[in-house]
């Protein structure tokens, strides 16, 4: 998929997918779990392992908001001209939240211009996003599907890059502004231990740093505590604790452009660093 949107449904006011196919951007479709409202056209789409911005507070720096990862897929749709009058915008969140409600969903967020849900089913943790914009004309539907990213962190990779950089960056996911490891980046953890198992004089530092978003001196003791917990997961894994150093750095050391999203993700990390 390509571009950009996202879609969902009440059976009621779905039409099928072929009404409009051929109005809709190439290479776009409607997300497997939702279908459009009658009326509307996919302008553009996007697929990919990222985060997505779950508005709990309408301040886009709130620490309130959720950042969860996982694939991703956003729906950019638009009410065809020849369709007559938009929904309001009131119709359109209540059919979403409606369709949601299917799948046993939490209603998050249910304000005028926005709504967000939250599904949890087989196992799996799905976030649902809908802004809506020009009077119902056209929305924006995001899905986050949150599953862990294929590992491919290895201890004999880390040993690699320490030899030969003196450090690694390790992207370890930790629930939203908190210091708890997420399940599944344990993996990562694990890696660090068995290195370090492998490599008995090894002693590193376990430093922490996040993106530009927030008080920087919030962040600095968020990615402290990040690094802390870190350690602390090792040492439970038989690691001695005199081998294991902390540093939390904040928001002082980027790697990436801290106005991108992409540039925000590099820069949510923990180095370990060869003493």
């Amino acid at each position: 998929m390509k571009k950009l949107g996202l879609c969902v449904l009440l059976l009621s006011l779905l039409v099928p997918f072929s009404a409009f196919a051929e109005s809709d951007a190439d290479g776009c479709k409607d997300h497997p779990l939702f279908t459009r409202m009658k009326g509307y056209v996919i302008e553009g789409c996007e697929t990919t392992f990222a985060q997505a911005l779950i508005m709990i507070d309408e301040d886009p720096e709130s620490t309130k908001n959720l950042k969860p990862e996982g694939n991703r897929t956003q729906i950019r749709y638009a009410f065809s001209e020849s369709a007559g009058t938009a929904p309001s915008y009131l119709k359109i969140r209540r059919n979403y939240q409606n369709a949601a409600k299917t799948l046993s969903a939490k209603i998050l967020v249910d304000r005028e211009r926005y709504t967000a849900m939250r599904i949890d089913r087989k196992g799996q943790r799905i976030f649902v996003g809908l802004e809506l914009f020009n009077d119902g004309r056209t929305m924006t539907l995001t899905v986050l599907e949150q599953e862990s990213m294929e590992q491919e962190v290895t201890a004999d990779l880390m040993w690699q890059n320490l030899s030969k950089d003196g450090f690694m960056a390790l992207y370890i996911n930790f629930d939203t502004n908190k210091a708890t490891i997420k399940p599944e980046s344990m993996p990562i953890v694990d890696q660090v231990a068995e290195l370090m198992k492998g490599k008995q004089g090894l002693k590193l530092s376990i430093e922490g740093h996040t993106d530009a978003q927030g008080a920087a001196p919030a962040n600095k003791t968020l990615s402290l505590n990040r690094a802390k917990a870190v350690v602390k997961a090792l040492t439970e894994r038989g690691i001695a604790a005199s081998r294991l150093s902390v540093a939390g750095w904040g928001q002082e050391r980027p790697v990436a452009d801290n106005r991108t999203e992409d540039g925000r993700s590099k820069n949510r990390r923990v180095e370990i660093v060869k003493k």
